[in-house]
């Protein structure tokens, strides 16, 4: 999900305010207050999502525990501010969040226009297109005169106009203000596809009355990096968000879990475990955190493999396979540098 090119160029007075002022100072009010106020969507299955009883969970939400148990040792030590796309990157500049965790893609103006920085990749995705089973189409290249449902102030929008553009398609756009409004109008069928990045299609289908009828195209039309995103000019604190996620991919790649956490750090003869776990040295002392950082992000919120089984894996409604998620080692794309 992800901003236009409007909301970009309006904020950028904001921005270029908020980079200048930003200072090194995140970490210190967090601590302060006590915990880490984390910006996310208003209800994406497996990303960022609320039960009845206001628990929230997901992809999304472990990346700001994974924040909170580096600093705290508690990775419950956190606060979520429910956002739509048009407001996210707002409020993470005046201040009102710090950080945001909402299935964000990192762009090239993002990154740059925003006064805002992108930390780690926590799930490489792509836009693609989801369609009644009725309709009778196998192929995003079937959709001419379509009418296209999709959420206001994300570039999906701008996506979605170069793909009919690129392949002379014409089609009709219905573009509102949720996410979730974009999937009423399209279960209602007052459009024929429902288009964003292929992951929230999966969780959007998984609400739907009979998820079986409708099937996601096979096309993948862009490249969506997406993780979370922290005020530009707080390096300390962009640095704990970035490795809170590296932590989680290396942990992985050791074989160490929420699980045998606590057994490897007490037996492993393996210098870079002993170090990624605080058994010997202290390389929190860098980022301003204590010598167990790491493996309290382990202890209590896992390796990455976790974070995707427990929240989108094949077991889960969303039901996404790893794919191009997967370990390095394992034929996908996720790396991390090494804690030494």
């Amino acid at each position: 999900m992800k901003s236009n090119m409007s909301k970009i160029l309006t904020t950028a007075a904001i921005a270029a305010t908020v980079s200048a002022t930003a200072g090194a100072a995140t970490l210190d009010d967090v601590k302060s207050k006590g915990f880490i106020q984390c910006g996310v969507s208003q209800g994406v299955p497996g990303f960022s999502n609320a039960d009845e009883a206001g628990n929230w969970s997901g992809i999304d939400v472990d990346a700001c525990r994974a924040a909170a148990a580096a600093v705290f040792g508690d990775a419950q030590a956190v606060k979520f501010t429910p956002l739509s796309a048009k407001e996210r990157f707002t409020a993470l500049q005046s201040g009102e969040i710090d950080m945001l965790s909402r299935n964000t893609t990192w762009t090239y103006t993002r990154d740059t226009a925003l006064g805002l920085d992108f930390t780690a990749v926590n799930f490489y995705d792509g836009q693609g297109f989801m369609v009644r089973n009725d309709l009778g189409v196998t192929s995003a290249m079937e959709l001419d005169g379509a009418t296209v449902c999709t959420e206001q102030g994300t570039t999906t929008e701008l996506n979605m106009a170069d793909f009919f553009r690129k392949h002379g398609l014409s089609y009709v756009p219905v573009i509102v203000q949720k996410a979730d409004e974009a999937l009423a109008a399209y279960a209602s069928g007052r459009c024929d596809v429902f288009t964003t990045d292929k992951s929230g299609l999966a969780a959007h289908r998984s609400k739907l009355a009979d998820p079986s009828a409708h099937v996601i195209l096979p096309e993948t039309i862009s490249k969506e990096p997406l993780g979370p995103v922290v005020r530009h000019g707080d390096n300390q604190w962009k640095d704990i968000v970035t490795w809170a996620m590296f932590v989680q991919v290396n942990a992985e790649e050791m074989g160490i879990s929420s699980k045998n956490v606590a057994k490897i750090k007490a037996e492993s003869k393996d210098p870079a475990i002993r170090r990624l776990l605080g058994a010997e040295g202290n390389m929190g002392e860098s980022l301003g955190l204590g010598a167990d950082w790491a493996y309290d992000i382990i202890a209590e919120v896992g390796n990455y493999g976790e974070v995707f089984e427990n929240n989108v894996g094949p077991n889960t409604p969303v039901g996404l396979p790893r794919g191009i998620n997967n370990l390095w080692t394992e034929g996908g794309v996720m790396y991390a540098p090494p804690v030494r």
